[in-house]
């Protein structure tokens, strides 16, 4: 009976939570009616935004008040595991509703657009974003910045003090950038702010400078400003202009725009504690970190082969093919998913560079997808180590580490095999969704590339898979991926385990 009790209180303190997430989605979902303010006219489309706000916010007070325990409880790992949970799916649902009374989208492909934008994936159900309602565009992007940031689980972090961890570490951001959570999530706030003023300050100069508002549809306006860096710190990738970045190849201010990009898509992928020590100009400790080291040694990499191989013979400007390289290596090892460029003409090389760069993914605690570099790092320092290992002495003491940011990391063979058994089944989950696609008709090449994207949250895509008319059970499977490569896995199955387990099982 008491047991009962204590598993009835838990559960009412997840559901007033996950309400009290609904009622601040419900106040970002009219962020989008300042558009109003440029394009009037598209008032009729607001309707589309207050409706969900209106429900969002009535069953989200519902909940948090009827549901408010009498008195607080520490949250464990796995209750924000179920928060974290619960509010993802609920927000992705509320969140279509826009695109289904203002796009008339199917109840699949608003559901596709929303989850895509809330995990910063940025493959869409859109063909022509040109033609979008400005209100509709600027909701995605929206979705983007605020899926980048664990929006829910850092207002509650903020808002909750001490309990607040069970929500960060339930979404993958265990490091802290100060010993209470809630200061933590309000130096991660600031940094994630920053990112975007900046962000926009520089495209509108860039825009400015060169006179990009001449040009008619290629110019660069501040709405475009506000959109791309929206979606380049959160490396979402959603765009305005349905080449994306390539929209505006071969104009003046191209490469100011480029460069702006890139620099927002690597501040995006960085472990924000990483960022922060960058930003106190502690570089030793910057460069030193794993990460770091494995980015820079991935993008001279495969930038370099891309160019040499790929590009270099698709595209008779030398310079812009090196550009083009260096930028898509960025978008798809950041999980950005913004292109210069289309893949009709690359060789298989080039995809497979590719999808192998969407797999390993960004910076853990990031706003990045992907296998996280955190853990390629680990995996191959574990392999130099193994190696090692036969040519010491038996006698001898062993402490390896790898160094994150100004500290060593001991790494014990718990952590590599959580490393492991995380990497097995990102790999087979990843198998099997280039399976289904494939089942459909579509080429291994492309199919893996598709799907690598969905479950990196990239965005990036072959071309002709991700469309509106594609059958509903490979829509739903990269929906599914989508979620699990942004929740990190382990997070979906436990907490949908615990609920069966608390419900059937007690």
């Amino acid at each position: 009976m008491q047991r009962e009790t204590g598993l009835k209180e838990k559960y009412w303190t997840i559901l007033s939570f996950t309400g009290f997430n609904l009622i601040l989605v419900s106040t970002l979902m009219l962020f989008p009616l300042f558009a109003l303010f440029g394009w009037p006219e598209e008032w009729g489309d607001s309707i589309g935004f207050f409706l969900p706000a209106l429900g969002s916010a009535g069953i989200g007070m519902i909940m948090w008040r009827f549901f408010e325990p009498r008195k607080k409880r520490v949250l464990t790992v796995m209750d924000g595991g179920i928060i974290v949970f619960l509010t993802w799916t609920l927000i992705s649902l509320f969140s279509a509703i826009p695109f289904m009374i203002i796009a008339n989208m199917t109840f699949t492909q608003s559901v596709f657009e929303a989850v895509s934008g809330w995990t910063t994936t940025g493959l869409t159900m859109v063909i022509d974003v040109e033609n979008y309602s400005h209100m509709l565009l600027l909701w995605r992007s929206t979705m983007q910045l605020g899926g980048g940031a664990g929006f829910a689980i850092m207002m509650l972090a903020a808002i909750t003090g001490p309990v607040g961890l069970g929500f960060s570490e339930a979404e993958g951001r265990t490091e802290q950038l100060a010993p209470h959570v809630r200061e933590s999530a309000k130096l991660v706030v600031k940094l994630y702010l920053g990112y975007v003023v900046l962000g926009i300050l520089a495209y509108t100069l860039v825009a400015w400078k060169f006179n990009g508002g001449v040009g008619g549809g290629h110019q660069f306006t501040f709405f475009d400003s506000v959109n791309h860096t929206f979606t380049a710190v959160a490396t979402g990738g959603f765009s305005t202009k349905n080449a994306s970045i390539g929209h505006w190849s071969g104009k003046p201010f191209s490469l100011g725009i480029e460069t702006v990009t890139l620099v927002l898509m690597f501040l995006g992928n960085l472990n924000f504690l990483t960022a922060y020590w960058l930003f106190r100009g502690k570089l030793k400790s910057f460069f030193r970190n794993g990460e770091i080291r494995l980015f820079f040694a991935a993008i001279s990499i495969s930038s370099v082969v891309i160019f040499f191989k790929v590009t270099s013979s698709i595209v008779t400007n030398q310079g812009m093919a090196f550009r083009t390289g260096l930028f898509e290596a960025v978008s798809a090892l950041t999980g950005t998913g913004f292109t210069i460029t289309q893949y009709g003409e690359w060789s298989g090389l080039g995809w497979l560079i590719m999808i192998i760069l969407m797999i390993i993914g960004g910076g853990i605690c990031s706003t990045s997808g992907g296998l996280k570099q955190y853990r390629v790092h680990l995996l191959f320092k574990s392999i130099i180590w193994q190696i090692k290992r036969p040519f010491r002495p038996r006698s001898a003491i062993i402490h390896n580490y790898i160094w994150k940011d100004d500290q060593k990391e001991f790494i014990r063979d718990i952590h590599i095999k959580h490393t492991a058994n995380y990497v097995f089944l990102y790999f087979l989950t990843f198998l099997v969704g280039s399976m289904v696609i494939s089942a459909y008709g579509h080429g291994m090449k492309e199919s893996l590339f598709e799907f690598a994207s969905a479950l990196g949250t990239v965005g990036l895509s072959s071309g002709n898979i991700t469309l509106p008319n594609a059958p509903l059970p490979l829509l739903w499977t990269e929906i599914v991926g989508m979620f699990l490569g942004r929740l990190e896995f382990f997070v979906v199955f436990v907490s949908i385990g615990k609920i069966f387990r608390d419900t059937f099982l007690r």
